[in-house]
């Protein structure tokens, strides 16, 4: 008998194990039973091929509408080309080469699971050489290999297409040991949670979708509970780690700031920063994470907050994404203290501070008076990029750390600025973002974070416009593209040219025939000597030099450049009032979030904003349908909802910055809000109690099982 501890060579043999261990990184019991089917196909019901995506893994339940067999043309040997169904599209299939057993079994009007990898072919959706199971007749799969109707379909790879997958379960399956289950019992019992045990049999053998649910139920509980115990060991961490108390002082720099403050702050920054401000005077770190809309105003409520540091005495750091964006943050804080932010300068008010910007790539001179200003404790806000926390890099006695964007950095990144603090402390942490986060993500990704919202606009925020512009269908369309932005240079305004890289790296591989996107370089040379040629236009992108990068960026914001031609470098950050029209081009192959961030560099003065999307997706695509979401709204809180369905949301905890999965497969952060919640409160319960989960072995277990040990590493660092 085999426990869900054992390895998979003694059960399956050494070339399939070995198989399971390059494909998927399988090598246990347990990793496999927990490799659930991406879906179930109903017997008699096919897979609907519209669905499909190019690149990935397929596999298809689909009938055979067609087989063609002729030699080819250039090379010697046979072509089957095959065409399968599912009563509404169709999807070619390629064999080469003769093979007597495939013509008998492959015939008109049969039916089987195909699986092989999807690609474009003359426009057409093509499995190439793909892997198959028939379904029906004299040779079909023993219909004993699936229990009822539905037929398991399991994330699979070439050479283990998905009943390959299917029979290595069954065998295991076959020899599984009922072992005491690691969730407590007073939790089965409270939740009316299924026994793993057989949640496992029934997630690979459901005989009814009812008590497949419930399978799902408590597999989707493991998740949950796995991640939020790491969260809650984490929370307990913090509380138990000491942070040097920066309370308010009155009449100090603070106080100066915000009685010079040439407007009102909205009810939501003033409630925002009083719980900053309480948790910046307690002697444990704060860890909170601000979100908030474009042009919410989170920078203010930072600056404040920073300002409360300084009255104690101590340094803040602030880390931007890129030097762009470092750079402008650098300016508008100096901008908005203005004689408070000159220390060291003639006409500095008493309580002034100092802002000093360092970066990686500035001048030996420059790198060298703000790395003495960081060390000396002269700079009371540094702000900076990655280079930050660099060990070259010394702060006198650094407080507090504002992290913009920090979906932008690595989490070593921000994991080293934590550990900065004097004496062995701690510094308070606040993450900010203007991507909102649904409050299930925020549970889930953000844990160990108190989370804090801005809805409200300020006082001055113009309404921004959004059109798709369709050019596949009504190429006439990108004339009048340009017009709009040579009409808003005309009436004094500026504008954004955004495309999705910069033109001297060689295209990404896209598959099929869709051609390499848009580059800033090219589009930025048509524009000059066309549509565009009497404006000024200027140039921006990731890979120029600094002191470049700040001289465009200062030139666009005085308004001596009338066009600014970018990659997304000016995604984030980046206040220029006057710049009222953005246009996108292949819109298309940017995520709902980033749109939205982008189209909120326009609209920021007493102008109304205008952003083009320019896209050659055809209507009814799954990538017109995003772009004509953006179009209808520019409520960043419903996007954010959107842009997560929109993504696989299994990947969300570590693939964007560790690169590895995560391993939540069942739990849907939108759908499964009870589960999440309830798994959070028994959770932080349980480590109250049990810091180290000495007295629950069986969830320590749980948590190495479910999440694996890199996405572990990634959230004990978030």
């Amino acid at each position: 008998m085999t426990v869900l501890a054992d390895q998979l060579v003694p059960v399956l043999g050494k070339k399939t194990a070995a198989a399971l261990a390059e494909a998927f990184n399988i090598t246990t019991v347990a990793e496999l039973l927990r490799h659930y089917p991406r879906r179930y196909a109903e017997r008699g019901e096919l897979t609907d091929i519209a669905g499909l995506e190019i690149g990935e893994h397929a596999t298809v339940l689909a009938r055979i509408e067609r087989v063609e067999k002729r030699r080819m043309r250039n090379k010697p040997g046979y072509l089957t080309e095959m065409v399968i169904t599912d009563g509404h599209r169709r999807l070619s299939c390629a064999f080469f080469g003769q093979n007597f057993k495939r013509e008998r079994e492959l015939r008109v009007g049969r039916t089987g699971l195909f699986a092989g990898k999807v690609n474009a072919f003359r426009k057409t959706l093509q499995l190439a050489q793909p892997e198959y199971q028939m379904l029906d007749g004299d040779d079909a799969v023993a219909m004993d290999d699936f229990v009822g109707a539905l037929i398991p379909v399991y994330p699979a790879a070439s050479g283990l297409p998905s009943w390959v997958i299917a029979n290595c379960v069954r065998q295991v399956l076959g020899t599984l040991e009922r072992e005491e289950d690691p969730m407590p019992a007073e939790l089965l019992a409270r939740y009316g949670l299924m026994e793993l045990f057989d949640a496992l049999h029934t997630v690979h053998r459901p005989v009814d979708r009812a008590v497949l649910a419930t399978a799902q139920h408590r597999l989707k509980w493991d998740e949950a509970m796995a991640v939020q115990l790491i969260f809650a060991q984490r929370r307990y961490s913090a509380v138990s780690r000491p942070a040097r108390a920066c309370p308010r002082k009155p009449g100090g720099i603070r106080d100066a700031f915000d009685e010079r403050l040439p407007f009102e702050l909205t009810a939501g920054q003033r409630e925002v920063g009083e719980k900053i401000a309480v948790d910046l005077s307690g002697e444990h770190p704060m860890n909170r994470l601000l979100q908030g809309e474009v042009g919410s105003g989170k920078t203010i409520v930072a600056l404040r907050a920073m300002l409360q540091v300084v009255d104690a005495g101590r340094q803040c750091a602030m880390l931007a994404p890129t030097e762009v964006l470092a750079a402008q943050h650098a300016r508008s804080l100096r901008e908005m203290l203005g004689e408070l932010g000159a220390a060291g300068e003639l006409g500095a008010a008493e309580q002034a501070t100092k802002v000093t910007l360092l970066t990686g790539s500035m001048s030996a001179k420059e790198r060298k008076q703000a790395l003495l200003d960081a060390a000396s404790g002269a700079a009371g806000i540094v702000v900076g990029t990655h280079a930050l926390i660099q060990d070259s890099v010394s702060f006198a006695d650094l407080g507090f750390v504002v992290v913009d964007e920090q979906h932008r950095f690595g989490v070593e990144q921000r994991d080293a600025l934590r550990s900065r603090g004097a004496d062995f402390t701690s510094p308070h942490v606040l993450v900010m973002t203007a991507t909102p986060i649904p409050r299930t993500v925020a549970m889930t990704v953000y844990g160990d974070l108190e989370t804090s919202s801005l809805r409200e606009m300020p006082v001055g925020r113009s309404p921004i416009g959004t059109t798709v512009v369709p050019v596949a269908e009504k190429p006439a369309w990108l004339d009048r593209v340009w017009q709009r932005v040579v009409e808003e240079v005309s009436r004094g305004h500026q504008a954004y040219v955004v495309c999705p890289r910069v033109g001297d790296e060689p295209p990404a591989n896209n598959g099929g025939d869709k051609r390499p996107a848009l580059a800033v370089l090219d589009v930025a040379a048509e524009l000059e000597n066309g549509p565009l040629s009497r404006l000024r236009l200027g140039v921006l992108h990731g890979r120029m030099p600094s002191d470049e990068k700040d001289a465009v960026m200062r030139e666009f914001t005085a308004g001596r450049l009338d066009v600014l031609v970018a990659t997304t470098v000016i995604e984030v950050g980046v206040n220029v009032p006057n710049a009222t029209a953005m246009v996108i081009m292949d819109a298309e192959r940017f995520g709902v979030s980033q749109l939205h961030q982008l189209r909120g560099r326009v609209g920021r003065g007493d102008v109304a904003g205008l952003c083009l999307l320019v896209t050659e997706a055809l209507d009814g695509t799954s990538a017109r349908d995003r772009l004509a979401a953006v179009e209808s709204t520019t409520d960043g809180f419903e996007l954010s909802r959107l842009d997560l369905e929109l993504r696989r949301e299994g990947d969300i905890l570590g693939s964007a910055q560790s690169g590895k999965r995560s391993g939540l497969k069942l739990l849907s952060l939108l759908r499964d809000e009870d589960v999440i919640a309830e798994a959070r409160a028994r959770a932080q319960e349980i480590v109250a109690d049990d810091p180290a989960l000495g007295n629950h072995l069986g969830l320590a277990h749980l948590v190495s099982a479910v999440v694996d040990s890199d996405s572990a590493e990634y959230l004990e660092k978030t």
